[in-house]
């Protein structure tokens, strides 16, 4: 039997949810509004509940996309034909989050931002095979199958910022092609980012998303924060996360956890 955690250090990586906060325009807004405040209701003893309602989708804020997220030619991740596998009331069938089970892994940092002495990376800087491998030789980390990869940009300084953040005219830096095809290469299972889009942007077709999640069915996690594992460099650690079992969901929001 394994030992268990007793003792380490927790990164929450995950995004705080707030009205106004940053979305991708193809995907809706949060809202939150208080249904009910103190006092509005009151029971025996003087004793108050303040009840809330918040609304949001699957790819707003901090999330988890299912295999089935992306389709090429018409078919998702397994050669599946799409038009036999989804259903406006019913998602996606068999390649929805909810087939994702929870997710407790080797994860690993790269930190590209770190790696290039920038606290952020520029407007779409290119992330591929060649910087993806001199970041993690400079760490001294490997990887391995099955692995959570996370890849630092820096952007999650301007979460606070939406327009900045999400750079809809500007672009984002991420992944690009050849550096996906690194990443498969490695039978990772999961892969994220600290942007929007996790790949550089803009990317009318999507070609990183093609490739990882329906080539590869690697998923892939975005808008983390991994501000606090750069700053206390941490490179290697257990890694875990939660998505909700939204039957047919195309994605769900999850709140990340690294412990070193």
């Amino acid at each position: 039997m394994q030992k268990l955690i007793v003792k380490g250090k927790v990164y929450d990586l995950g995004q705080p949810y707030f009205s106004g906060m940053p979305h991708h325009p193809n995907h809706p807004p949060f809202a939150f509004v208080l249904t009910k405040k103190h006092g509005d209701l009151i029971y025996p003893n003087e004793v108050s509940a303040a009840n809330c309602l918040f609304t949001t989708g699957g790819h707003t804020g901090t999330h988890l996309d299912s295999r089935g997220h992306i389709s090429h030619k018409g078919r998702v991740y397994g050669n599946l034909k799409a038009e036999r596998v989804q259903s406006y009331s019913g998602g996606l069938r068999g390649v929805g989050i909810d087939t994702t089970p929870p997710v407790v892994r080797r994860g690993i940092l790269l930190d590209v931002a770190g790696a290039l002495g920038k606290r952020v990376l520029p407007n779409t800087f290119p992330i591929g095979r060649r910087e993806l491998e001199a970041v993690a030789k400079k760490e001294r980390v490997s990887l391995k199958s099955d692995d959570v990869v996370l890849v630092r940009t820096g952007w999650a300084r301007y979460w606070k910022d939406p327009v900045k953040f999400v750079a809809n005219e500007k672009g984002a830096p991420g992944v690009i092609l050849d550096g996906a095809e690194w990443l498969a290469k490695h039978k990772i299972s999961f892969t994220g980012s600290d942007t929007t889009a996790y790949e550089k942007t803009p990317a009318h077709d999507l070609p990183v998303h093609v490739c990882l999640l329906t080539r590869n069915g690697i998923q892939l996690l975005e808008m983390l924060n991994l501000e606090a594992l750069a700053k206390d460099r941490v490179y290697e650690f257990l890694f875990v996360a939660l998505p909700l079992k939204i039957i047919g969901g195309t994605a769900s929001p999850v709140r990340p956890i690294a412990i070193s």
